[in-house]
């Protein structure tokens, strides 16, 4: 089970995630597919979708780092 960026101690739980089912299949979301983003626990139907999204948010908050001259 993952856990809480900075905490890798506390698994994240799926009675703590805000949404039932995938943002990207439509599916239901799964135990071992959860991440942390703007510190709330989003679920995902699997590995492969949290991923991608995990990607995605890398990608645009580093995006958004450099227009602001960040990086």
């Amino acid at each position: 089970m993952a856990a809480a960026p900075g905490s890798p101690r506390r698994p994240l739980r799926l009675e703590d995630c805000v949404n039932e089912t995938c943002p990207w299949s439509g599916k239901p979301v799964s135990a071992d597919s959860l991440t942390v983003h703007d510190g709330v626990v989003v679920g995902f139907c699997n590995t492969g979708c949290r991923d991608k999204f995990d990607a995605a948010v890398r990608h645009f908050k580093a995006a958004r780092e450099r227009r602001r001259g960040v990086v």
